[in-house]
């Protein structure tokens, strides 16, 4: 094991670390449709843990065809191929990963005006109100009722399938940027290094999303949001738009 190979990976372990937390787009999705849609914690870590593994290996596939195609078109050989091959390539192969991030960002920014929208008409269609009865003998009574109880339409239903999907076709699109670069120099000890630093890096990455998903979940339960659960699904719409607002406007 040489000193190059563990620089390289304590790298891809820090900077996989800091890429996730960085980046709220990587753990508030989960977080609040966990809350709005009232996730289970496994099947919330199960859903998590595929759009993290959909993220980094459609960033993997990406940086691997475009050595390949530079080695193919260069003919490249020797220790410096990966880099000097990924060099060589077209600019708008290698701004691939900018269009990509691009992409996921207004994703994120359609999926939640969307998503807000439909979760304020549903507030607004199920506000609590009151129903009186009377009965023989002139008595009566009244209670508190809404329309968002334990029924769930047709519709309803399959947006609980549809939205675990949407997600990962969003993290999908989303770009890991710094790990092309990991995987180039990677590529330049071996096929075996580059390996390596991939697992470790696509590893942390997913574990440290697992963490915060899990614990920013359970932290949102020991809060007294009874109030606020009648607006959970615009609310949570409202923030995962704000998170493709960030990376589009702010470049979080």
């Amino acid at each position: 094991m040489t000193l190059t190979f563990v620089a390289l990976s304590v790298a891809a372990g820090s900077v996989g670390f800091i890429h996730t937390v960085a980046g709220p787009d990587h753990y508030l999705p989960f977080v609040v449709m966990a809350r709005a849609r009232n996730w289970s914690g496994r099947k919330t870590a199960a859903i998590t843990f595929l759009c993290g593994l959909g993220h980094i290996a459609s960033s993997v596939i990406l940086g691997l065809i475009g050595i390949a195609l530079g080695v193919a078109l260069t003919g490249l050989g020797g220790s410096n191929s990966a880099y000097e091959a990924y060099e060589l390539l077209p600019d708008w192969m290698k701004s691939a990963e900018g269009i990509r991030g691009g992409i996921a960002a207004w994703l994120l920014i359609v999926f939640g005006l969307l998503y807000f929208a439909w979760g304020l008409r549903r507030a607004i269609r199920n506000r609590p109100h009151t129903h009186r009865h009377f009965h023989a003998g002139g008595t009566n009574h009244e209670h508190d009722h809404s329309h968002d109880g334990g029924h769930v339409h047709p519709h309803e239903a399959n947006g609980k399938r549809l939205t675990p999907w949407i997600l990962f076709t969003i993290f999908v699109f989303g770009p890991c940027e710094p790990l092309i670069p990991l995987v180039i120099a990677g590529a330049m000890l071996g096929p075996w290094t580059a390996a390596a630093v991939t697992l470790i890096f696509g590893g942390i990455t997913i574990a440290t999303m697992l963490g915060i998903v899990m614990l920013g979940t359970f932290g949102l339960k020991l809060f007294p949001t009874r109030l606020l659960d009648r607006y959970s699904h615009a609310l949570a719409g409202a923030t995962i738009c704000l998170c493709g607002v960030g990376i589009v406007f702010l470049g979080m």
